[in-house]
């Protein structure tokens, strides 16, 4: 059976360094291995529609963002078919058949949605169905194009089981049509999400917390200059906690071998440089400096690269434009089989 990778990316914002961390970067990864068939990378408009419905220009502004973002951190549209998922009408018309299959229950069960919800300030005077049944979407997102590796977090797997369920009671109801996919978790740990620079457990635009993948080297240095610590480590003298604070964390994903060499050669690894900090000795702006050379070693190329494609936005749309294309020829061809399997070919 081939191999068909779906990754998505909602373009609710720039991307920043814990996308990066969390999922691109080994999606990336996983692109350059020529492992697999195909691998569609999807940006998530309509998607991100569900919780920012009063804001449609957000969304739209962002796409090119985001797909910027993409190319610059290695996305190839040679490998990697990019595309925008509200035009392939396809998926609308899946999920409105997949509604079929999944109850009102089971929706409100689903650990991923339940959290969310109660994240979001904006759902106090009610959830909009389209929020709700995102899961649903998420499953005529992956069995339209036949996906069956799914590259997600931990968090996230509740919605890969969900599509699991509808697919296994797509195919019982109406015979073998549907592609059971699997997730496969390629970070764990720190590197799946990184804290925001002030210590918040998430990174936020409106929070202000986040370092951007196109942000310039200034913005960057001063970033990290007021970054969140360990509040007890007043004097250098003092013991440090690495556990919880967010230089560390950053570090401890972003650090290699070769920065170490070239910006604090007295440490052979992070483990040498987190256990000097916890025994005491060790101040935060020597740790801040280091942190600030690792990220702009990091992010200078990725920058430089975005660049460069943010001069033909044409191009980019372009890019978008013929992978949305291919994307939706696959799209329909699935549609054609669902309709045949449920008996909807009247026409044919």
């Amino acid at each position: 059976m081939s191999e068909i990778i779906l990754t998505g990316v909602r373009p609710t914002g720039p991307l920043h360094i814990g996308h990066l961390s969390g999922a691109l970067q080994a999606n990336v990864d996983i692109q350059n291995t020529g492992k697999y068939d195909k691998m569609y990378g999807m940006i998530a408009d309509a998607q991100g529609l569900t919780d920012n419905f009063d804001n449609p220009a957000k969304i739209h502004d962002n796409v090119l963002q985001v797909a910027l973002d993409m190319l610059a951190i290695g996305y190839d549209p040679t490998r990697t078919t990019m595309f925008l998922q509200s035009a392939v009408a396809e998926l609308t018309e899946l999920t409105f058949y997949y509604m079929n299959l999944v109850t009102v229950a089971r929706l409100q069960r689903n650990p991923t949605v339940k959290t969310e919800i109660s994240q979001k300030e904006k759902f106090n005077t009610g959830i909009p169905v389209g929020f709700m049944t995102y899961p649903i979407s998420q499953a005529a997102d992956i069995t339209a194009f036949n996906a069956n590796v799914i590259p997600v977090g931990n968090d996230q797997l509740p919605m890969i089981e969900q599509t699991v369920e509808i697919v296994h009671k797509f195919n019982s109801i109406y015979g073998q049509t549907l592609v059971t996919p699997r997730a496969i978790i390629p970070t764990s740990g720190v590197a799946a999400r990184l804290p925001g620079t002030d210590g918040n457990a998430k990174m936020s635009k409106s929070l202000g917390n986040c370092i951007y993948l196109k942000d310039s080297s200034d913005e960057i240095a001063a970033k990290v200059k007021t970054m969140f610590t360990d509040p007890n480590h007043i004097r250098v003298e003092d013991p440090g906690n690495t556990t919880e604070n967010p230089v560390f964390m950053y570090l401890s994903v972003f650090a290699k071998p070769e920065h170490f060499a070239a910006f604090m050669p007295e440490y052979a690894n992070y483990t040498e440089l987190a256990t000097h900090y916890e025994r005491g000795g060790l101040g935060d702006v020597k740790v801040k400096r280091f942190l600030n050379a690792v990220l702009q070693e990091t992010l200078r190329p990725i920058r430089e690269r975005r660049e460069m494609f943010e001069r033909d936005p044409g191009a980019v749309m372009e890019i978008l434009k013929n992978g949305t294309i291919d994307a939706r020829n696959v799209a329909a061809d699935t549609v054609k089989r669902v309709k045949t399997a449920m008996k909807l070919n009247f026409f044919d």
